[in-house]
């Protein structure tokens, strides 16, 4: 098309969009989402903009991504609209912002800033795309690939969040270096702000007070944690009591992209039997961190961010010639304590939980952030001179905490359980309760608990209690199942109102007022009153609970 035409089109293009328009803004900011991780870090960084109402943003996604798959999706439940990519380069935008460089962006016409989709720049990244040692290889986002054409560099800002990247980035690319900011890093100051929430996080995933949460993290590439020890998942959820420990996987977007989320949750779906939660959604991976007492990782962002808030961690995989030596992760893996897959994996995560000491990684860790707190600051003020706008009134502030979101472990399908009674008096009945996972140890002296929630067959032949914690209702729900498994003597079912009701193949009913999920181990309670010979008439009306972990949880109960 002539270049007349062009500009032609372009005012067609600009006089429609005043036409349809409800706001009446003053400029236009280009939003250009590679795939999902670039969108998770875009939304952290836009509503430093967004929120003002001179200002529209519009989203579009190039297509050059080999992870683009699930960008679309990921945006539209968030209630963002993608313009095409064609249409977006050809529509009047005064600033273009990626969280991903690269020479299709030559294209953007618009002053073009680019910031890091992690913790800083680290990867090294070979031709074909692929991380990892081999001739050819260059750190990604801080190399001539990637930041210059035709001898030109191509960003108008490239984001920086330490003065360290700044030095790497001479020496890989100098020419590049006079259109840095170091500003910081936005979502390690979300973080930061996010800690004091830390319990509201635990219970929206229902870690109770005597869990430790382990955040499995892995990044993208067959040389990742996922990539070289799948059956660590496994093996940490078969080792690790349920009392003491949850497990939750954090998977980068990119991995999810390539072989489907779908793919995923049946390869851990033994896992998820276990009580192992695959996070729901990419941007959950923040709340995560800050919840768990440990990450068990490797090179991606995650462990590194965990690392700087001072949480424990282990490296699970720790290959070399993927990331730059000289980056804070590269320095990190030089130094990080190493998780043996084949060891005693509780022995493992207790020791690195109870003897770790942030000061030892110090040095490393600092390098996250320059500006600690100040990253929404720095960058709104470069982002509002590259737009030619004053800055609104407020100042920008970097401490908007994660947001709590419910996002609850998945519980056990099957457990093996010994109650015993420790105390009974004044109308109180204390049980030591103890709870593993079904098939972790043989010659276990107790009895199966199964969750209804997708249980094996098996499972259910052998169940002495079965657990509903979804029934419309409770009571008719209790008098069908032992219709339909005769041989099971209990079952526990959580009413509408969140309290429990347990229920004897005899046809008694003991009303429990307890409303949290783990509501369950009373039914243990119960069966541990009966093991001794009382009669249900006489179960004492308080229950206390003491879980292996140490928990201790109570509540009333009326026999009727």
């Amino acid at each position: 098309m002539p270049a007349l035409a062009r500009r032609r089109s372009r005012a067609r293009s600009a006089r429609s969009a005043r036409r349809w328009r409800t706001m009446r803004t003053e400029r236009t900011v280009l939003a250009i989402v590679h795939n999902v991780a670039a969108a998770t870090r875009l939304l952290d960084i836009l509503p430093i903009v967004a929120s003002d109402p001179r200002i529209r943003v519009v989203f579009s996604c190039p297509s050059s991504s080999p992870f683009t798959r699930g960008t679309d999706e990921y945006l539209r439940r968030r209630g963002v609209a993608l313009t095409p990519w064609r249409q977006a380069l050809a529509m009047p935008a005064d600033l273009a912002i990626a969280a991903s460089c690269g020479p299709n962006l030559r294209k953007v016409r618009a002053p073009l800033v680019v910031v890091p989709h992690g913790m800083g720049h680290n990867k090294i990244m070979q031709p074909d795309g692929r991380t990892g040692p081999s001739t050819g290889g260059a750190v990604h986002g801080l190399s001539a690939p990637y930041l210059m054409w035709g001898g030109t560099v191509i960003p108008d800002l490239i984001v920086l969040s330490h003065e360290e990247q700044r030095d790497r980035l001479r020496r890989d690319c100098p020419r590049a270096v006079d259109a840095t900011l170091v500003a910081g890093d936005p979502s390690f100051d979300r973080l930061v702000a996010s800690v004091p929430l830390r319990e509201g996080y635990r219970q929206a995933m229902g870690v109770t007070a005597g869990q430790r949460l382990v955040l499995v993290s892995s990044t993208w590439s067959d040389r990742s944690l996922v990539g070289e020890v799948f059956g660590l998942v496994g093996r940490l959820a078969g080792q690790l009591p349920i009392d003491g420990y949850r497990i939750a996987v954090a998977l980068h977007p990119a991995a999810i992209a390539h072989d489907h989320r779908w793919a995923y949750e049946q390869w851990l779906d033994e896992c998820t039997g276990k009580g192992v939660l695959l996070l729901p959604e990419p941007d959950l991976w923040g709340q995560a961190l800050v919840a768990s007492s440990l990450v068990v990782g490797d090179y991606g962002s995650v462990t590194f961010y965990g690392a700087a808030l001072g949480t424990p961690f282990l490296l699970a995989s720790h290959p070399a010639g993927t990331v730059d030596p000289a980056s804070p992760i590269g320095r990190l893996l030089e130094a990080a304590p190493r998780l043996d897959p084949d060891a005693d994996l509780l022995a493992e995560c207790a020791r690195a939980i109870d003897e770790h000491d942030p000061a030892r990684y110090e040095a490393i860790t600092k390098l996250t952030t320059s500006h600690p707190g100040e990253a929404a600051g720095r960058l709104r003020a470069a982002l509002y001179g590259l737009l030619d706008l004053p800055e609104p009134d407020e100042p920008a502030f970097s401490d908007a905490a994660l947001p709590i979101r419910r996002c609850r472990l998945p519980p056990p399908r099957a457990l093996l359980v010994t109650a015993a009674v420790t105390e009974r008096r004044d109308g109180r009945l204390v049980t030591s309760v103890r709870r593993e996972q079904f098939g972790r140890s043989g010659g276990f002296d107790g009895h199966l608990v199964v969750d209804v929630d997708a249980p094996g067959v098996r499972h259910l032949a052998l169940a002495e209690i079965v657990v509903h914690r979804r029934a419309e209702d409770a009571e008719r729900w209790i008098a069908e199942i032992f219709r339909e498994l005769p041989r099971c003597p209990l079952a526990a079912a959580r009413e509408r109102d969140g309290t429990w009701l347990v229920g004897g193949s005899d046809g008694w009913l003991v009303e429990v007022d307890h409303r949290s999920e783990d509501g369950a181990v009373f039914a243990s309670a119960v069966h541990a009153w009966l093991c001794l010979g009382e009669p249900i008439h006489e179960l004492p009306g308080k229950l206390t609970v003491r879980l292996g972990g140490g928990e201790v949880v109570t509540a009333s109960a009326r026999v009727r």
